[in-house]
Order: C-alpha cells, then sequence, then structure tokens
C-alpha cells in the first residue's frame, strides 16, 4: 500500500471511513478481496508471495494497513519479515495496544521501513519505522493521510488523496474519492519531495494513481466502519499493466460481539 487517506471520528455512527491506492508490480501474485482460505475471520488482499496483505479486517472488529517507507539510504535487515505479515499480527493478536508497544520498544526496527495503521474501532494507532525513529502514536479524530513518508507529511499526492476524501464526504461517498484516487497528473516538478531516488522516479510516482507497464496502482480499496450496523463495508478496483481496469469485488462483514482471547501475543 502507497497511499491511503482516512477519515477518524471515534464517537460517530461511522467512525472510519477509509481510502487506499495499492502500488505494486505486476507480476507479484496477488488474491483479490475476500475471506482468506487459512484464515476465514480475516477478510482483504493477500500479498500470495509472502502471505501478508496490505489492507485488511477481522470480523471481531479490527482493521489494520501498511504502507513501505521511500529512502533507499534505509538499512534493511537481512532476515527481515514482510510488512505485510503486520497487518495479519495486527488482526489477530489479542492484545494490540501491547503488541504495538513491543513493536515501538524495539521489534519494529526487524522490518523494512514502514508506516502501520491499525485499529479496534474505538481506537486508532499509527506505528512508523524510518531510519531513525521507531515511533507509536494514538490517531487523533479528523482527516489524515499516509504515503512513504510519515503521517500527513505533505507530500503533493497525499494533500490532493485528502482533499480527495474530504470533497467525497461532503458530496458523493465513495465515488468522488474513488475518484480522486485515480487521478494521474504528476506534481509539478516543484512541489516533488526529494527522497532520493531521482527526479525521474519522483515524476513517476508522484501521482495518486501510478501507471506503468511492469509497476503501478494494482487496486484501489474502500472501507467504511458502520458502528451503528455493527458491521464493516469494503470495495476494492483491481488494475493491470497501463492502469486497464480488471473487475471488483465488493464485502460487507457482520462483526462479530465475542472478544478475542486475553492471551498475550505471540
Amino acid at each position: 500500500m502507497c497511499l491511503i487517506a482516512f477519515d477518524y471520528r471515534p464517537r460517530a455512527s461511522v467512525p472510519l471511513r477509509l481510502i487506499a491506492n495499492r502500488d505494486e508490480f505486476y507480476q507479484r501474485p496477488t488474491a483479490s478481496l475476500g475471506p482468506w482460505q487459512d484464515a476465514p475471520d480475516i477478510v482483504g488482499g493477500r500479498d500470495l508471495e509472502a502471505g501478508g496483505s496490505w489492507l485488511a479486517v477481522h470480523r471481531r472488529g479490527r482493521m489494520a494497513a501498511v504502507t513501505n517507507v521511500r529512502d533507499p539510504a534505509l538499512r534493511v535487515p537481512a532476515d527481515a519479515p514482510s510488512r505485510g505479515q503486520l497487518v495479519r499480527e495486527a488482526l489477530e493478536c489479542p492484545d494490540l495496544p501491547g503488541w504495538l508497544a513491543r513493536l515501538a520498544e524495539g521489534d519494529g526496527w526487524r522490518y523494512a521501513g514502514f508506516n502501520l495503521l491499525a485499529g479496534d474501532g474505538h481506537r486508532l494507532w499509527h506505528l512508523h519505522r524510518s531510519r531513525e525513529r521507531l515511533l507509536l502514536t494514538e490517531v487523533s479524530p479528523g482527516t489524515h493521510g499516509l504515503s512513504n513518508a510519515s503521517l500527513d507529511t505533505p507530500w503533493p499526492k497525499l494533500i490532493a488523496a485528502r482533499q480527495g476524501l474530504a470533497k467525497a464526504l461532503r458530496r458523493r461517498w465513495p465515488e468522488d474519492a474513488v475518484a480522486a484516487f485515480s487521478a494521474t497528473q504528476p506534481a509539478d516538478d516543484a512541489h516533488l519531495p526529494d527522497t532520493g531516488v531521482g527526479l525521474e522516479l519522483e515524476r513517476r510516482l508522484s501521482s495518486p494513481f501510478i501507471v506503468g507497464e511492469h509497476y503501478g496502482t494494482r487496486a484501489t480499496t474502500w472501507l467504511a466502519w458502520d458502528a451503528e450496523a455493527g458491521a464493516i463495508e469494503l470495495e476494492e478496483y483491481r488494475y493491470g499493466p497501463e492502469g486497464v481496469a480488471q473487475g471488483h469485488s465488493r464485502e460487507r462483514i457482520s462483526l462479530q460481539r465475542a472478544h478475542l482471547d486475553a492471551s498475550h501475543c505471540p
């Protein structure tokens, strides 16, 4: 996942609305949005190469999403686990705050750079792992964005995505949000970030929706958490090389009332 915008209102009837683009190589094997065969209480897309996910929810009332951090100078441990596994662990871990705290206290250094967004419908956390920082914060209410830096870093694509979501919430949700995340216009050179990948690549990566032959936006997914109905609704739009549409899936998950086991996370 490389671009997320979300509106978080913990006391509202719909505490979370979120939309995200997953950018990835087209050759990487992927399963579409749906229940996982080996863990049917998890619903989301799945990376079939490493087994994790970029965005998924749990029927007991948990959501998680991850983006990478773009920094060629960031040192990655040779045996680093897949960042997509963070999503699964966040969903299945009985003690989410405790597990996040352990990551922030040092376990998070095992991974390549990442942003993890995880919540339970009442609280929402952001864990950031960069070259210099491993920082856990509780997200404040409001409209936010995540890309490949940190929460609300004002990259042009993030600003456009957050503004697009805000407009959609005032007018047509989720149609206007999907339209904003489909924009392919690169940012002006004067506003590009410098993440160490060179000007040409910065340009290619600066639009909300990335079009390419081998790498690009493979999925746009929106999520709405309806607290009153006790349900989470998701819809995924899928794309192939050069941005060609490849279908979509929609799921409505009725949340279970049972609490997760109180044992410690692994």
